[in-house]
């Protein structure tokens, strides 16, 4: 079974082994940890790393234990877990519960004058019946971004990859009772293909339901559009896209189905370096070794998989850092080919330290 190098600490020693593994795999980023920042939010560090001339932060949320990996990715193979246990776990599942440990968090970008940030997270003060562990969250979240030296009124751009309550969350924020924009100068992108789908005008065309769990989820996303995305349209701040969307000279949009019919990735190539940021498209490191392996969170599994397969391939070949929605540990990794056919070795991860866990 695959195996991959595991994932390391933030600090000196972290900084040293993520650029060996990217010399290694002939990559070019340019990596560094901002030891100034000292302890953000609940106490976890900020790291920092650059792709070319765009620097990017990492302001974490929530983090801690979901379903278990049975539930979270049905027919993943068991020993694909038990084989790599020394490295994902604790950051990525706990193997004596058997759950899931996934956290939420929001990718920060600076270049070319601009302030550009990847999923805005759940949000405070939220109805989530859909998700229990994350409702009515009432986190320090904005601290965490002011602890990157990010105050709202300097967001430029707001990219939400999909329209679920995890990665729109605090596009809004409670403001005298009403669901205002949380960053008042900024361009809401979102892709109109999950507009159009999750709108509640559309209701009538979603698929149907095939578990509880998922009419739950299916019944919660008019919540999710009321409180996170219509505020913004009415604002003027909403930006539809579709299939492709370039941002700037070094920043493009790029449709990824699947997981949601609008779900999209971010790629950044500066300087000879690229990164590509990921949402949805990744919840586990699993799904690198293995990008057969579906999340239940899927709405196409198949077409998340043809997805999965493209951008990672592109990603490898371009020895590009990938940033997920949802990694733990230190949230992004450089990939190349495996010498199996179907997967991907992680070759090093990123300088971020791993964030401390909610409970």
């Amino acid at each position: 079974m695959q195996r991959a190098v595991g994932p390391r600490r933030g600090g000196e020693d972290n900084v040293a082994s993520v650029d060996a593994g990217y010399r290694e795999s002939g990559g070019m980023w340019e990596t560094h940890l901002d030891h100034e920042r000292g302890s953000v939010g609940t106490g976890e560090a900020m790291g920092q790393m650059r792709i070319g001339a765009v620097e990017v932060d990492r302001a974490v949320e929530w983090y801690g234990p979901l379903r278990t990996v049975g539930d979270m990715f049905p027919g993943s193979p068991e020993d694909v877990w038990r084989d790599n246990a020394d490295w994902l776990s604790p950051d990525f599942w706990n193997p004596v519960t058997g759950r899931y440990n996934g956290a939420v968090q929001t990718w920060v970008l600076r270049g070319g004058g601009r302030t550009i940030l990847v999923d805005t997270g759940v949000g405070n003060d939220r109805d989530r019946p859909q998700a229990p562990a994350l409702d009515h969250l009432a986190t320090d979240f904005l601290d965490r971004l002011a602890a990157a030296g990010v105050r709202p009124s300097d967001v430029d751009v707001v990219v939400n990859t999909h329209i679920h309550y995890d990665h729109v969350g605090w596009n809004t924020h409670l403001d005298g009772g009403t669901w205002t924009p949380t960053f008042p100068n900024a361009t809401y992108l979102v892709p109109r293909a999950d507009y159009d789908y999750f709108h509640p005008a559309n209701a009538h065309r979603m698929r149907p339901p095939r578990t509880d769990d998922e009419r739950a989820r299916f019944e919660g996303i008019r919540l999710v559009f009321a409180d996170s995305i219509e505020p913004v349209e009415r604002s003027g701040q909403l930006r539809l896209w579709e299939n492709e969307h370039r941002v700037d000279e070094t920043i493009r949009l790029e449709a990824a189905p699947g997981h949601t019919p609008g779900s999209s990735v971010l790629w950044v190539e500066s300087a000879h370096s690229c990164g590509v940021f990921v949402g949805d498209l990744l919840h586990s490191p699993v799904q690198i070794l293995h990008p057969e392996v579906a999340c239940t969170f899927d709405l196409d599994a198949d077409q998340a998989r043809v997805s999965r397969r493209r951008v990672l391939d592109r990603a490898a070949s371009m020895r590009a850092t990938v940033f997920p929605g949802h990694f733990g540990g230190a949230g992004a990794a450089s990939i190349v080919a495996a010498a199996l056919p179907d997967g991907f070795t992680i070759a090093g991860w990123a300088p971020f330290p791993a964030p401390p866990r909610v409970r």
